[in-house]
């Protein structure tokens, strides 16, 4: 295998997706409608069709244009899509690869295990519907449509990442808590700081993507996490040191929130629920992950330009943490009202 089509690769994940293609020797082709400035225009090596993902016929034209031996679907948000794109390959390509999420899943196990831990339904409407309460779902049901092309000859996979942090992440969500050390002494932490939601550098998604490509079977999922899982207070330790500064991390509960309005929920990073995924699948195809040091000073040097600003309001936690910090009143306010 030696050429590429990827389907986006022009911001986050896909970013990294070209690079990691590149560097291992293939031949990078973008196919996309054009919407996003697109990084690689100089590249040697990386060419780009604009077209809609959405235009099946277009889909094959361009897999037949450039020869591409690996399909890689970044923005399949849709089983829909998912469907219609692996009919149009069928075999045509020697590796179709999805990229899903581990938020397919539909159960709370720890680790969630592929082929053992259930998917989330996927009723008609919620196939359709492009909520954010809908997308495990839609991403469970583009898994089984991955599932049906490898049992009618097409070499399809998947790939499920769990929340992806690192350069270019548009999303925010880690940037929020680079944000918080890099201006604060004191930064306020939804909990005790031990919550824990696997995270994984999106060089290791990339990575990933590839060697699910060159070396995974046919028919089968794979999760993408960072191998070290870390509570959210080690995640902020690891921004810290990679910032060389220091912070005082100032932990609260649900009680203390509710005074300023605030709740867990609003910190980026927590989940209420335990979220793992297991590796040890992709990890017996000989994938190598960074570790999540390496990885967080990566992610602290950016490049980074969120388009969202997640988060709890700012002046509700300096409120709180002004709370905190003042002894008779925080003495008072645990008398009284924890």
């Amino acid at each position: 295998m030696d050429s590429v089509l990827i389907i986006g690769g022009t911001r986050f994940i896909g970013r990294f997706l070209v690079e990691e293609f590149l560097g291992a020797g293939y031949d990078v082709t973008l196919f996309n409608r054009g919407k996003h400035p697109n990084p690689f225009a100089d590249q040697d090596g990386v060419e780009h069709i604009t077209g809609d993902r959405k235009s099946w016929v277009t889909v094959g034209e361009a897999v037949e244009a450039v020869g591409a031996d690996v399909v890689i679907d970044c923005v399949a948000y849709f089983p829909g899509e998912v469907e219609k794109t692996v009919e149009v390959l069928g075999d045509a390509v020697d590796a179709y690869v999805y990229i899903s999420s581990g938020g397919a899943y539909g159960v709370d196990e720890i680790p969630k295990r592929e082929g053992e831990t259930p998917l989330e339904p996927c009723s008609d409407e919620q196939a359709v519907d492009d909520s954010p309460a809908t997308y495990g779902a839609r991403k469970a049901e583009g898994d089984r449509k991955v599932f049906e092309a490898a049992e009618n000859g097409v070499r399809a996979m998947s790939v499920r990442p769990t929340i992806v942090y690192g350069p270019h992440d548009y999303t925010g969500r880690f940037h929020y808590w680079v944000e918080q050390v890099r201006e604060r002494d004191r930064v306020l932490v939804p909990g005790d700081g031990t919550n824990v939601h696997h995270l994984v550098a999106v060089q290791n998604v990339a990575s990933a993507v590839r060697t699910v490509a060159e070396e995974g079977e046919s028919g089968e999922a794979y999760n993408v996490g960072d191998r070290r899982v870390l509570p959210l207070k080690e995640t902020i330790g690891l921004i810290a040191n990679a910032l060389e500064t220091d912070v005082e991390l100032v932990t609260t509960n649900a009680r203390e929130l509710a005074q300023s309005d605030l709740m867990m929920t609003d910190f980026p990073l927590y989940n209420p629920d335990l979220h793992v995924l297991s590796t040890a699948k992709l990890s017996s195809l000989g994938w190598d992950p960074m570790t999540p040091r390496s990885a967080i000073e990566r992610a602290v040097e950016g490049p980074v330009d969120p388009e969202r600003d997640p988060g709890p309001d700012p002046a509700a936690v300096d409120e709180l943490l002004g709370l905190l910090s003042d002894s008779d009143c925080y003495d008072y306010f645990r008398d009284h009202v924890i």
